[in-house]
């Protein structure tokens, strides 16, 4: 186990999910109302802490994935109404067992669902010039078939 900055040792998956998190472009780690969350441009795609058994636990924003989570054990809608938009909260003996791809693939779904497309851009690679609206091709095209 690792310590975060307070000194109080961070579970192994709590770390790695951390890591992870903060690997995403345009991130920064908070802790507002005592609850650790990672940002994108100010707006959160993760919130995760430990129980105090010292058990991972995390919320994240998931679009598509949603109803799939649901089906799992350790995974409910996460309150205060946030489960209305799509939100599932994580958390029990059986996600410190549940397969780390999984967990990957959801905390990119969170993110992407929360981030600028500007940013989700330069994640992807791609070059974030402003496309000509499609009218404008078109209008040329008419010309020159006149």
């Amino acid at each position: 186990m690792s310590r975060d900055g307070s000194g109080t040792k961070m579970n192994a998956l709590l770390t790695k999910v951390r890591a992870l998190a903060l690997s995403y472009p345009e991130t920064t780690e908070e802790f507002p109302w005592g609850d650790r969350v990672v940002k994108v441009k100010g707006k959160v795609f993760i919130f995760m802490g430990q129980d105090e058994k010292g058990m991972f636990g995390c919320s994240l924003k998931l679009p598509r994935s949603h109803a799939l989570a649901l089906e799992l054990p350790f995974a409910e809608p996460t309150g205060y109404g946030l489960g209305k938009s799509g939100w599932v909260s994580l958390r029990g003996p059986q996600l410190e067992k549940a397969p780390f791809d999984m967990l990957r693939e959801w905390l990119d779904e969170s993110f992407r669902a929360v981030a600028p497309k500007r940013v989700i851009a330069s994640l992807d690679g791609a070059a974030a010039a402003p496309k000509k609206p499609v009218r404008e091709a078109k209008k040329r095209s008419a010309k020159k078939i006149r």
